[in-house]
């Protein structure tokens, strides 16, 4: 019976797989041929104090090259509890399970239906059945086959473009997965570059108060005036006025490395990083310009998100030519049940279709234009995430060449500045008091101090950054488990 209506459907079958689909064909846009991120006039690509790696691969790992066991540890708590990166997993398997969906076009689909029913004829009416009886029960089942022949490759490219929206789920995901790890590793230096700069602050204000106690005792004694010692109360409450803020910024640090590790604020553990925590990578990577584009996770969304709106104009080409459907129907009707399969009852029927629009007022033709609209938005998108990507680590390479300078003049600075104190305090220590020069040496100290605190800081955090606009390894990096169970 089933056979009788499905007989044309391995014919349509075949006549759709061996057509060609309609619309361009997507082809990856061609590399930059770029051979340096920076300008070879201001030196080129050359990292002053590291040993640039050009075309080495970005460790997956990259952060444990800061040598931080704490940091590590945190990375791998956000990795398995920030709620972001499990919304950007659900978000990639919903993605992954409609591009599966849409596969089930090329099929047909097979409906099965059974209907009893009890039913009376009048009496003026002849009874349909033999016995003549006017009231009956009526038993049909029914096989229904229905499928549309792909034979324009319309719901092949459907497919290919949600094949392309799952990979930009994916591109995403891992676009999430490297903002968390560099997210982490950022605020922990910055709770480094806090907790340095609060012991910085304490250390001046216990120098402050030193001299402070000296200032009085000859203030007492009559060597010196009531204003010098003024002078200094002015200054060690200057300084310990800076406290306040930089505790509060430390405290919400704080509250931000709970958040990217899934923990509420009140879960905040106590601070355990300081810049010292961190080693700065001798050898640094920088991959070829060609390979950029290949690792970066939004330029390869961009990708996919393109990929995606081109097969959408062979879709819009595919609804403007004759669609051609097969649909099959058998079944049998009886009295009673154990008379269904009875071949007196059997009935089938196969029919095809070819329905073409004639007349739509520009309907479809504009969806086509819109699709190629689209395709040339996407691809201006892809164009301006490549350039991003370019000035991204460009930027941070120039940053890099200019915190080596920022350290040394930062370190010259402090150097001199402690020096200033020293011979001041020894100054006043023997009597010879300059109040002035006595306030501006300790501020000149306390900024210098603070000042190579924050280049030692911006340091480590442009390495970080460098690693980032690489694109962070995530290439090298292991499937979760729920990712390879979905691609299974």
């Amino acid at each position: 019976m089933i056979n009788h209506a499905t007989r044309l459907i391995p014919f349509m079958l075949s006549v759709a797989l061996a057509g060609c689909a309609v619309g361009p064909d997507f082809e990856t846009p061609p590399a930059p041929e770029q051979q340096t991120y920076l300008p070879r006039r201001l030196g080129g690509d050359v990292v002053p104090g590291h040993v640039v790696v050009r075309g080495a691969e970005v460790p997956p790992q990259w952060w444990e090259l800061l040598r931080s066991p704490a940091l590590n540890g945190l990375v791998e708590e956000g990795i398995a509890h920030n709620a972001d990166l499990e919304a950007a997993e659900a978000a990639l398997r919903a993605a992954e399970a409609n591009a599966r969906a849409q596969r089930g076009a090329l099929f047909p689909v097979f409906g099965a239906g059974y209907t009893p029913t009890r039913q009376r004829v009048p009496l003026e009416q002849s009874s349909p059945l033999e016995s003549g009886a006017n009231i009956f029960n009526l038993h049909t089942m029914q096989v229904t086959v229905t499928y549309v022949a792909d034979v324009w490759g319309g719901a092949r490219r459907q497919i290919e473009s949600a094949d392309a929206l799952a990979e930009l789920e994916k591109f995403r995901r891992q676009a999430v997965y490297l903002t968390l790890v560099s997210s982490i590793a950022l605020a922990a230096i910055e709770e480094g570059r806090l907790n340095d700069q609060i012991a910085a602050t304490r250390r001046i204000i216990n120098l402050q108060t030193e001299l402070l106690a000296i200032l009085r005792k000859q203030s007492d004694h009559g060597q010196i005036a009531m204003p010098d010692v003024l002078s200094q109360e002015t200054a060690l409450a200057q300084a310990r006025l800076l406290l306040p803020a930089l505790e509060k910024k430390l405290a919400q640090q704080r509250n931000l490395i709970a958040f990217l590790t899934g923990r509420f604020p009140a879960q905040a553990q106590a601070a355990r990083f300081r810049l010292a925590s961190f080693t700065l990578p001798r050898n640094i990577p920088l991959s070829l310009s060609a390979d950029l584009v290949r690792q970066r996770p939004d330029v390869l969304a961009a990708e996919a998100n393109l990929r995606a709106a081109n097969a959408q104009i062979g879709v819009a080409i595919a609804n403007r030519l004759p669609q051609i459907a097969l649909t099959a129907n058998a079944g049998t009707a009886a009295t009673r049940v154990s008379q269904l399969f009875s071949p007196a009852g059997t009935a089938w029927m196969v029919g095809a279709s070819v329905a073409q629009t004639v007349f739509d007022a520009g309907t479809l033709e504009n969806k086509q234009r819109a699709a190629e609209a689209l395709t040339q938005q996407a691809l201006a998108q892809y164009r301006g995430a490549v350039l991003a990507a370019f000035q991204n680590v460009a930027d941070v390479l120039q940053a890099l060449q200019s915190d080596v300078r920022e350290i040394q003049a930062a370190t010259t600075a402090q150097q001199a500045a402690s020096r200033s104190v020293t011979l001041a305090r020894r100054q006043i220590e023997q009597g010879q008091v300059n109040t002035p020069i006595l306030i501006s040496a300790q501020q000149a100290y306390l900024q210098a101090s603070l000042a190579l605190i924050d280049a030692q800081a911006s340091r480590l955090t442009n390495v970080v950054a460098l690693y980032q606009a690489l694109g962070g390894g995530w290439w090298g990096r292991p499937v979760p488990a729920a990712s390879a169970a979905a691609e299974d």
